[in-house]
This record gives structure tokens, C-alpha cells and sequence, in this order.
């Protein structure tokens, strides 16, 4: 087996099709492919439809189903049936680009068998094409995530090709009885033992951010998962800020100490645990200024 597709799904059946009709014009690159489909309880007619497709015999599916659990959960509860070489995380509202298996497969002859990377990079796109975010500064090049996006400043979300072997390693972190981990917790996590990922600015997800999905409520999901995303800007301070912009570290700093609020943090803990001169002394600097301000924007 060559690919592994990991979908994480709840209530989405009218937005599957798109996805399912993508992996079928995708077949004439790669044959050798499964999806692994994590249906998180849904109560619509998912299960209904992924059967037909199992019937229909077109494409290797794999259908589970878990109660309501959320998508983190999901997709490491789908980590054990892996059996490709590859793994491709792909939400349920998102869909494949029609050449996205022959460009994986291609770039992955250039790192499979360099043990110090972990996989590949690939930005999204709209459905009219445009790219979502920034494309990749170092093209062509291997960058850790953590360099990629607050050392170079690229903007939005990547579709990643992972070593399956590397992937079923680590898995999102919940923390408190929380729901949702940013996945880039788990990237650093990659980061700090791997050199990084190839990046390459070809498209191989086209994404369209729903009104039901998390980048459209991010608030809620902040309020909703403050613990996650407190260790999520704790654990940056093992990486080297060295090269990071100052409006990149404030970024960090600023978040930091958001979450250390909603997690209910003292001030002194949260300078304590802030390590670098520079950092510290940004800390001390917004600290009672953004707890005064994250009290009253989220009334907590």
C-alpha cells in the first residue's frame, strides 16, 4: 500500500462527495491507495452514503465510526489501520487536486529514504485556484514548521504528506477533557526530533472554510480549548528564536499569555516559565496590560 487518505467526519455527507469523486480521478496516478474514513458520530446520512462507495467497489475504503469525540480523537484512533507508506490528513470539506497522488509520489522519491525528514508540504488552494496563505519561501528546500511560519512569516494552512511510520508516532495531545488541539502542536513536536519537512508550492488540496468549521468560529474554539493551545505557545520556547521577527515573537508572546489568562496562570508563573532575555522581557512588558484586555474580550 503506497497511500493512506485519514478523514475525520461528523455530519458532512453533502460535502464528502466532493472529496470521494477527487480520490477517484486520482486513482489513474496511484491505485494503490486506502481512505481511512473516522465517522465522529454523526447523525446524518454519512453512513448511508460511504457504504454505497464501499459497495461500488471503486476505491480501497475503510469505514469506522466512534461516538462524538472530535476530530483530533478521530484521527488518532485511525493511526493504528494505517498500512501505507504515505499518510495524508484530509478534512471532510476539502477535496484533492485532480494530479495531487503523481506530485506526491514523485516528491517522494526525493526524501524516502532521508531519515531526518519527516514528509512533505504542500500548500491549499480555493476553488477558484488561489492559494490560501503565502506559498513557501524555501521551495524545494526542508524547513521545520515552527521556521516556516514565524521565521519565514508563511501564512495558512498546508496539506502535509507524512512518513507513516514517523506519523504513527505522535499523536494530538487533549489536554483537560478539551476537544481540539492545534495540529502545530504536534508538528513541533515533529520538529524538535526531525530536521523538517520538503516544501514544494504545488497545489494539493483545494479547501473551502465552511461556516460550521473551526477556522470560522476560532473563538469559541479558544474559549472552549484553552489548555491545548497554552502548551501549544509554552512548548515554543524549546525552539531557538533566534531569526524570528520581533512582530512574529510578539505574535507568540501576545498568545502566550492569552492562553496563560483563560488557564488561569499566575503573572509570575507565566514570566517564570518564559525563557530567552528578549522573550522575558516582552512578558513583563504585556502581561497585566493582556490579561486586563483578555478578561474583558472574553469576559472571563
Amino acid at each position: 500500500m503506497k497511500i493512506s487518505v485519514l478523514t475525520p467526519t461528523y455530519n458532512r455527507g453533502y460535502t464528502l462527495p466532493n472529496l470521494y469523486n477527487s480520490l477517484i480521478k486520482n486513482k489513474m496516478d496511484c491505485p494503490d491507495f486506502e481512505w481511512l474514513i473516522m465517522d465522529d458520530g454523526s447523525n446524518d446520512n454519512t453512513e448511508v452514503l460511504v457504504n454505497e462507495w464501499i459497495k461500488e467497489n471503486a476505491i480501497n475504503i475503510r469505514y469506522f465510526k466512534q461516538p462524538n469525540q472530535g476530530k483530533m480523537v478521530a484521527l488518532n484512533n485511525l493511526l493504528q489501520y494505517i498500512k501505507g507508506e504515505i499518510e495524508i490528513e484530509c478534512d471532510s470539506d476539502d477535496y484533492f487536486t485532480d494530479d495531487c497522488f503523481r506530485n506526491v509520489l514523485e516528491k517522494w522519491e526525493e526524501i524516502k529514504d532521508d531519515d531526518t525528514i519527516y514528509g512533505l508540504a504542500f500548500p491549499r488552494i480555493t476553488k477558484e485556484g488561489k492559494i490560501i496563505g503565502s506559498p513557501f519561501k524555501r521551495e524545494g528546500k526542508v524547513s521545520r514548521i515552527f521556521d516556516m511560519y514565524f521565521k519565514d512569516g508563511v501564512t495558512g494552512d498546508k496539506t502535509l504528506a507524512f512518513k507513516s511510520n514517523i506519523r504513527k508516532q505522535f499523536k494530538h495531545k487533549l489536554e483537560n477533557g478539551e476537544r481540539f488541539a492545534t495540529e502545530g502542536r504536534m508538528y513541533h513536536e515533529m520538529d524538535l526530533q526531525y530536521r523538517g519537512l520538503k516544501c514544494f508550492n504545488i497545489p494539493a488540496v483545494v479547501c473551502e472554510y465552511l461556516g460550521d468549521g473551526y477556522t470560522k468560529n476560532i473563538i469559541e474554539v479558544f474559549k472552549k480549548n484553552p489548555y491545548a493551545h497554552y502548551y501549544y505557545y509554552l512548548e515554543m520556547f524549546k525552539f531557538n528564536f533566534s531569526g524570528v521577527p520581533l512582530k512574529y515573537r510578539i505574535h507568540i508572546l501576545k498568545h502566550y499569555i492569552l492562553f496563560s489568562y483563560l488557564t488561569r496562570q499566575k503573572k509570575k508563573q507565566v514570566i517564570k516559565n518564559t525563557t530567552g532575555l528578549i522573550n522575558k522581557l516582552l512578558v513583563i512588558l504585556f502581561v497585566i496590560p493582556g490579561y486586563a484586555k483578555t478578561k474583558k474580550k472574553f469576559g472571563q
